[in-house]
């Protein structure tokens, strides 16, 4: 017995290389790439797809967009090495890119048999007067520059958009969104992953079922936040504010030019506001502390765990409120 258990420990390891061996094969891919120039005039409206692979748009000399594609094709059931290399000579030959005029659109590709197990990244420059529509099934999206409005998207992949001339639409199922230097609203949504924006001049509508999100506004606008599980923080707002998160701390710093309503299932609760701001303050807790440093003119409640009253007469609602954490109003 022992013999034969040394004799099936001793062929282990072919026995795990011939189970293995099928996987390498399948992993292995046909690489091409191609390049186009396109000549444009004016404004250009462009949309861009691809169903896995990295997407990245720089703006560039006014006139022109140089389009550079990656391919990757894989082998798997009924598609072999020969196959995977035939697709990618195909998309080389004729690239997905097509053009009337000032509209452009890259990525379309009705074939599905072509489609099948095709990984595009493109590298995209493109005139500063661009609108953007990008999509990705899977993959990370840099977009930098162009005058927009703009609307990019990811089933599963970080997002990273910075100096944008108009508003700016973001989402991704999974994955983390920045945006840096927008001139306009910002609306960003993900499934799992943060949101960070800086230097941004509009409002900002921004959804995430977990990750934190932190905020800078140099310009006034409206803002409404939502996170399942993470933490908030807004600075430089001149607008409305409504925030909710199931757990996490939130911090607001800014002025209140319409309501202001924050709410934490768990997590402390800080706002800070101009001295001079005049603003009905309503401040509860039900685990935790309230504190101030502004006169309140108390109406009806006053105790360490809610306050209610109005501050240098009144103004837009604060309303402030947390399951478990403190409150903060400087």
């Amino acid at each position: 017995m022992k013999l034969r258990a040394f004799s099936w420990i001793a062929n282990a390891p072919l026995l795990v290389m011939l189970a293995v061996a099928p996987s390498f094969a399948a992993d292995i891919t046909a690489e091409g790439s191609f390049e186009r120039t396109l000549k444009v005039s004016g404004p250009v409206n462009l949309d861009v797809t691809t169903g896995s692979g990295r997407i990245n748009v720089r703006a560039g000399e006014p006139g022109t967009m140089r389009v550079l594609g990656t391919i990757r094709a894989g082998t798997g059931w009924h598609i072999d090495r020969a196959e995977a290399e035939a697709k990618v000579r195909r998309l080389e030959a004729n690239p997905p890119i097509e053009q009337n005029g000032n509209v452009v659109r890259i990525g379309r590709i009705e074939d599905e048999d072509l489609r099948r197990n095709v990984s595009i990244s493109y590298e995209l420059v493109v005139p500063a007067e661009t609108r953007l529509r990008s999509e990705t099934g899977s993959g990370s999206q840099t977009i930098d520059g162009i005058r927009g409005p703009l609307e990019a998207s990811a089933g599963s992949g970080s997002l990273k958009i910075s100096n944008i001339g108009a508003e700016a639409h973001a989402s991704t199922g999974s994955g983390g969104i920045e945006l840096d230097t927008i001139q306009g609203n910002v609306h960003a949504s993900t499934g799992s992953g943060h949101i960070r924006g800086t230097r941004i001049a509009g409002g900002v509508n921004g959804h995430t079922g977990s990750g934190d999100v932190e905020l800078e506004q140099t310009a006034p606008g409206n803002d409404e936040i939502e996170t399942g599980s993470g933490s908030v923080e807004v600075r430089g707002l001149r607008g409305s504010l409504r925030v909710r998160t199931g757990s996490g701390r939130i911090t607001a710093q800014g002025e209140p030019t319409g309501e202001w309503r924050l709410h934490t299932g768990s997590g402390s609760v800080t706002v800070r506001l101009p001295q001079q701001a005049a603003f009905d303050l309503y401040a509860r807790t039900s685990s935790g502390r309230i504190h101030t440093n502004h006169t309140i003119t108390v109406e009806g409640t006053l105790n360490r765990r809610e306050v209610r009253g109005k501050v240098r007469g009144g103004g837009h609602l604060v309303d402030v409120s947390t399951s478990s954490g403190s409150v903060e109003i400087d």
